[in-house]
């Protein structure tokens, strides 16, 4: 495949790698210096400085103290030093949403609350006083992730039951995530593509409205929204989880099978809901289907990371696969797919009173359970 001119490194990107330590030699390979960074930030690892890459490449600049952090809605701040600030007001205590290098709502409370119990001027702003006063604060909070610990709470709390939960379903047609991908799908696989994941993602929401569960869908038929848009719609609404749903592409044909993707870094900052509801998903649609098990991985993109509740990216399958492609047409194996989807949602709400067997719990089997409320 050709990729844009523009994805080629420049001097810049070199200087940048270098600064970050990915560069140690000058006769250093910078295709794989890239790839290393693209691994640590969860991001497509292809050796290609694409949109994601750029942008993953200036927040790593931003270290804690270089400028000025504060909540701007209309332009909202990321950037390595935001993660820190977090981890700093988390150790403290006062942030327990995810690490995810965002100045969003939750760190302008999170900084507030710190700055007014600390005697500071409570702005909202991290300037020097606050960066000093940070300085000199040791942790509070050991053993175990405070986000964690905080999301798992949440679905506890929530019960086992799927009826009144909030569930969104972003069907994906252009993958935002790979600017290669429309290219790739091309004008005769574009048609099934849209029309395969429209249709499971109808099916997933009829049987989710037949449990009682209120289903949003991130956009009319026949358009398509921007990452940040079904991010900010999912917040909007207020939902319980976010499920994107796509096919894969891939210049090779041979390339198959399922994955799905949740929030998270080399680093070790993940969503830990998104992770388990990702790797149920997985082994629900493999069990269901036959297609190859491709894994669950966490990545930092838009859909996965601006959403406030845990969120999950599916790919079901590669439409440029002959074999992948022919499973996907069939309206019984987009059942199944649907039916696994929903098992999942229902497994991860279960937490460990789970005892699904996998791959074989019914919808007709769920349906009765929740009409029952015996789980």
């Amino acid at each position: 495949m050709t990729k844009p001119h523009d994805h080629a490194p420049s001097a810049e990107v070199r200087k940048q790698l270098v600064d970050l330590g990915f560069v140690l030699n000058p006769d250093d390979d910078l295709g794989t210096a890239i790839r290393a960074f693209q691994q640590q930030r969860g991001l497509v690892v292809d050796g290609w400085v694409g949109p994601m890459t750029k942008r993953a490449l200036k927040e790593a600049g931003h270290q804690l103290g270089s400028r000025v952090l504060n909540f701007i809605p209309t332009n909202v701040m990321f950037g390595d030093d935001v993660a820190a600030l977090q981890e700093s007001l988390q150790e403290l205590g006062f942030y327990t949403s995810r690490i995810d290098g965002v100045f969003g709502s939750s760190t302008h409370i999170a900084l507030l609350n710190y700055q007014r119990d600390f005697g500071l001027a409570s702005d909202g702003i991290c300037g020097p006083a606050t960066l000093q006063s940070l300085s000199r604060l040791g942790r509070r909070i050991t053993g175990g992730s405070p986000s964690a610990i905080m999301e798992q709470e949440v679905v506890r709390r929530s019960g086992p039951r799927l009826s009144g939960k909030r569930i969104i379903l972003n069907p994906n047609f252009t993958n935002t995530t790979n600017s290669e991908y429309s290219a790739l799908l091309g004008e005769d696989l574009r048609e099934p593509h849209d029309e395969i994941v429209w249709d499971i993602a109808n099916r997933i929401e009829g049987r989710m409205t037949a449990l009682g569960v209120e289903s949003f869908i991130t956009h009319p038929r026949g358009s398509d929204i921007d990452a940040d848009k079904a991010a900010e719609m999912a917040n909007r609404v207020d939902g319980d989880i976010v499920i994107t749903l796509e096919c894969d592409v891939y210049p090779n044909d041979k390339a198959n099978g399922c994955a799905t993707f949740f929030f998270g870094n080399g680093e070790g900052k993940v969503s830990a809901v998104g992770q388990l509801l990702a790797e149920f998903i997985n082994r629900e649609i493999v069990a269901r289907t036959g297609l190859t098990d491709c894994r669950s991985h966490g990545r930092t993109w838009d859909v996965l990371r601006l959403t406030r509740m845990p969120s999950v990216s599916v790919s079901m399958g590669y439409i440029t696969n002959p074999d992948d492609r022919a499973l996907l047409l069939d309206p019984e194996a987009r059942d199944r797919i649907a039916e696994a989807i929903v098992v999942a949602v229902k497994r991860l709400y279960l937490m460990n009173e789970d005892t699904l067997s996998t791959g074989s719990f019914t919808f007709a089997e769920l349906l009765e359970v929740e009409k029952n409320g015996t789980a």
